[in-house]
């Protein structure tokens, strides 16, 4: 494999220290507004929003610069309802049969349950795929690496681009998620990360009364 050629990194921008203090401040505020919510409008999401909020998830780093990621943007309210179909079956046995007590003690404050009507009431669902290894034209496989993290880092920057843009999001994983694959119609060496459902909140969303943890229990400095 012959190296990779280099070239100067010129969309690179430094800013004054003020500045520089300034953006941080406002971004770490504005995610700090960002919050799941459950209830959706109807209201329609110019597609070039969306793919926009896709491009900036591209971006993420990977392992090897692999990109082992796919997403399937949904809006077929036909297919949206068979996937609310599948995913309500999976979380009814989940709640009912498969949760430890203690999982669900920690979700019954936040009112979840199985009914998921949000898979179909919100304009887009992104459903998430991790490539375990690519497949050449000619059918041979190659490695991908440190999957996992490369599609959650994709995951997170697609969250903040589509909160970026006023869009509101919750992020579902329905277990296990192997019925996506099939009734997307994705090849074997993808496996379902997770669904982001986004859209417009409904006038009449609540979401809980929860806190994030301070950042001095979850940053040790040396």
């Amino acid at each position: 494999m012959s190296p990779i050629k280099d070239r100067p990194w010129t969309e690179y921008h430094s800013y004054p220290a003020q500045e520089m203090r300034e953006r941080a401040r406002k971004f770490a505020d504005d995610l700090h507004r960002r919050r799941t919510i459950r209830d959706f409008a109807s209201t329609q999401v110019a597609p070039e929003v969306i793919r926009d909020c896709l491009r900036a998830a591209a971006s993420a780093p990977s392992g090897a610069n692999r990109q082992p990621w796919h997403f399937v943007v949904v809006t077929d309210p036909a297919v949206k309802k068979r996937l609310r179909a599948a995913a309500e079956i999976e979380e009814r046995e989940f709640y009912a049969n498969r949760a430890p007590q203690d999982w669900l003690d920690d979700l019954a404050p936040l009112g979840t349950d199985e009914n998921k009507k949000f898979l179909e009431e919100a304009p887009y669902l992104i459903v998430v795929f991790a490539q375990r290894f690519a497949v050449s034209a000619d059918g041979s496989k190659h490695k991908n690496y440190y999957v996992s993290e490369s599609v959650g880092i994709a995951t997170g920057m697609l969250l903040a681009a589509l909160h970026n843009a006023g869009l509101a999001t919750l992020t579902h994983t329905p277990a296990p998620m192997g019925f996506l694959r099939k009734e997307l119609e994705r090849p074997r060496n993808e496996r379902p990360f997770l669904i982001v459902v986004t859209g417009y909140p409904a006038k009449t969303v609540r979401v809980p009364d929860i806190e994030r943890k301070p950042l001095t229990t979850i940053v040790t400095e040396k």
